[in-house]
């Protein structure tokens, strides 16, 4: 199965149609959240992505909260929100985690902390496919300081998904890393094409 995955959008609306070009290519679109930017744009953005007719799955970022995506996206056929429930597509399981993990230092951000993670996260089937906005600790989550979440590693150790996306921390775009035989991607809004 060929993805189209992205995070990070921040209201660029160029880039979403250069991923409304690319998804046509695409078995299944990912969108790993931050459509918005500190709660402003998202209605634009996510109208701006709405003509993908594949399949498409959207997480919340810490920008925007799971009810205003919800909203944005009731009128987008092709797409469904997740955020601590998952889906089946052609065979495969996909369980989505939206928000900031751990808590940000912003009074604006969606967040949740490690527990409310950690409950989020506790009917994840193992080996699915995992959309994320936050990435784990310790992986594509900083430079200096990892930022990611605690209850997202032990997710990934204890699901052992084959694949999991997310987005957040802007200075790890692109990076991959691996969890024993997990491949974990921090996105960004350029549109990864990754296979499963």
């Amino acid at each position: 199965m060929k993805l189209l995955a992205f995070s990070d959008l921040h209201r660029d609306l160029k880039q979403a149609e250069r991923l409304v070009e690319q998804s046509s290519q695409a078995d299944l679109v990912i969108g790993a959240g931050d459509f918005a930017s500190v709660h402003r744009g998202l209605d634009q953005t996510v109208e701006a992505l709405a003509t993908i007719e594949t399949r498409t799955l959207l997480v919340p970022g810490n920008n925007e909260t799971e009810d205003d995506l919800r909203q944005a996206a009731g009128a987008w056929p092709a797409a469904a929100v997740l955020h601590g429930e998952g889906v089946e597509h052609d065979g495969a399981t996909f369980f989505g985690l939206g928000a900031g993990v751990p808590v940000t230092p912003w009074d604006w951000s969606f967040d949740l902390d490690e527990d409310e993670a950690d409950a989020k996260l506790a009917s994840c089937p193992d080996g699915a496919v995992l959309v994320l906005h936050s990435p784990p600790k310790g992986y594509v989550d900083g430079h200096d300081k990892h930022l990611g979440s605690e209850a997202i590693l032990r997710a990934i150790e204890a699901r052992r998904p084959p694949l999991a996306v997310c987005g957040h921390i802007h200075e790890c775009w692109g990076e991959q890393a691996q969890i024993e035989e997990t491949r974990v991607v921090n996105l960004g809004p350029a549109g990864t094409m990754l296979e499963i």
